[in-house]
C-alpha cells in the first residue's frame, strides 16, 4: 500500500515518556516528527513511580550507569520547566528529597554498606539515627532503626509528565498515529519507515525504536540489530490520603524491609504510590500475593498506611536489556535508531535520553556520556556486551 502521507524527518515508534520526549525535543529542532503508537502513555511510562533518585538506587555493579542517571537527573528541572512552557500542563516535578530506611539490624547493616559505598563514589548522603528519620517523617514506625538522607533524589509524577509531553508534541506539530505497528520497513539496506496494522506505510527518514519490551520482537527488524529486550513484570499501588492524615509523607521514602527493597512516593496532590514487585514475566496481570506483600511491607514502614483509600492496583512491563542498562543510539541499519531497554531508570533517563536521539536526528554528535550505551557494545548476537562498557 502507498504511503498515507509525505515521509517525515523521524518516526517514532513507542508512545511512551521516551518515545513522546523524542518527538518533542526533535520538533523543537525543526524536524517532522511523527510518533506511532496505538495508546500513548498507556505503557511501563503509566505503571512507574517518577522517582528520579540515582544515588538512593544505586546497586552495586552499576558504577558505570550511575554517570548517565546523574546527568539525566541534573537536566530535570530545566527539562519540567521547558516542558511546562511548551505544554500549559504541569509536568508534577517535585525537589524534595528521598530517605531511605531499615528497620532491623540486618536491613540496618545493608543500608551502611550503601552509605559506605556512596561515599566511595563521593555521592551527597548523611546518615541518620531512627529519632533523626522520624523528626524528618512522623508517621515512620519507631522501629525504624535508621537511615540516609539523600537531598538531590526527587521525583516527577509520571502521568502528568506523560500527558505534558503529549501536550507539547501535538502543539510542536508531531503527528500522533494511534495504531499498532506491524513491520519495520527496509530498503537498500536502510529503515525507511513502518507498515502499520491496518495495511497504511508510513515512510520516514530515520526510524526511532523505542517500543520498550515490544522493541527486539518487532515483525521486520534484523536479527541481533537489537539485543534482546525483556520484559520484567511490576506491580504497584496507589492510595489517596484524606486532608485529615495530610501530610502523611514529605518526601520519596524507600526502605529495605526484611531483605527487600520497597518505597512510597506522596504526590502534591495528596496520592500515595506504593511499589514495587519484581518478576521476571510477560504479564499485566495484578496478583493478591503481589498486593499483599506491597501492603505488609509499607504497613511495617508506616503503620498509618492501613487508614488510607486504596484507590489503584496497577502492573506494568519494564524493559530490561540483557546487562539491565539502556540502549541508546545507533544501530548497525542504517536509518534505525534504538531508545530501549531502560529497565528501572525509563523516567529518570527520559531528559538525556530525547536530547542524545534528538541530536542524533539533527545530525548532532552523540554526548560523551550516552556514547557508552550504544547497541554495538553487545555485538552481532545481541545478547551480551561484547567489551566493558566504559565510565569515562
Amino acid at each position: 500500500m502507498a504511503s498515507a502521507s509525505p515521509p517525515a524527518d523521524a518516526l517514532v515508534i513507542g508512545g511512551g515518556a521516551i518515545g513522546l520526549a523524542i518527538a518533542w525535543r526533535g520538533a523543537a529542532r525543526g524536524l517532522a516528527v511523527t510518533v506511532v503508537d496505538p495508546a500513548p502513555g498507556r505503557g511501563a511510562s503509566h505503571a512507574a513511580a517518577g522517582m528520579l533518585t540515582p544515588v538512593s538506587e544505586l546497586q552495586y555493579g552499576e558504577e558505570a550507569l550511575l554517570r548517565l542517571n546523574m546527568d539525566s537527573a541534573d537536566r530535570y528541572p530545566a527539562f519540567a520547566a521547558d516542558l511546562e512552557a511548551a505544554s500549559g500542563l504541569p509536568s508534577g516535578y517535585r525537589a524534595c528529597g528521598t530517605l531511605a530506611v531499615a528497620l532491623d539490624a540486618d536491613d540496618r547493616a545493608v543500608l551502611k554498606e550503601l552509605h559506605a559505598f556512596q561515599g566511595r563514589l563521593g555521592l551527597a548522603s548523611t546518615w541518620l539515627t531512627s529519632r533523626e528519620c522520624r523528626r524528618l517523617e512522623p508517621m515512620l514506625s519507631p522501629a525504624v532503626s535508621g537511615g540516609l538522607h539523600v537531598e538531590g533524589d526527587h521525583q516527577i509524577d509520571n502521568r502528568r509528565l506523560v500527558a505534558a509531553l503529549l501536550a507539547a508534541c501535538e502543539r510542536a506539530g508531531v503527528v500522533i498515529v494511534r495504531r499498532a505497528v506491524a513491520e519495520l520497513l527496509a530498503s537498500g539496506g536502510r529503515a525507511t519507515g513502518v507498515r502499520l496494522d491496518d495495511g497504511t506505510e508510513l515512510g520516514a527518514g530515520h526510524v526511532v525504536l523505542a517500543a520498550g519490551c515490544g522493541s527486539a520482537r518487532l515483525p521486520g527488524l534484523p536479527p541481533g540489530v537489537i539485543p534482546a529486550i525483556r520484559p520484567v513484570k511490576g506491580e504497584i499501588l496507589r492510595l489517596r490520603v484524606p486532608e485529615a492524615y495530610a501530610p502523611f509523607l514529605s518526601r520519596n521514602v524507600r526502605a529495605v524491609v526484611k531483605g527487600g527493597s520497597m518505597y512510597l512516593v506522596p504526590r502534591a496532590d495528596g496520592e500515595l504510590v506504593v511499589g514495587a514487585t519484581e518478576y521476571e514475566m510477560d504479564d499485566t496481570v495484578v496478583t493478591a500475593g503481589g498486593v499483599y506483600e506491597l501492603l505488609r511491607d509499607a504497613r511495617e514502614l508506616v503503620p498509618g498506611i492501613s487508614e488510607l483509600p486504596l484507590i489503584e492496583t496497577y502492573a506494568g512491563l519494564r524493559p530490561g536489556s540483557p546487562d539491565n542498562a539502556p540502549v541508546i543510539g545507533a544501530t548497525e541499519l542504517p536509518g534505525l535508531i534504538a531508545a530501549t531497554g531502560h529497565y528501572r531508570h525509563g523516567i529518570l533517563l527520559t531528559p538525556v535520553t530525547a536530547d542524545a536521539v534528538a541530536g542524533l536526528l539533527a545530525d548532532e554528535t552523540v554526548p560523551d556520556v550516552v556514547r557508552p550505551w550504544g547497541p554495538s557494545r553487545f555485538g552481532a548476537s545481541g545478547t551480551r556486551p561484547s567489551r566493558e562498557v566504559s565510565y569515562a
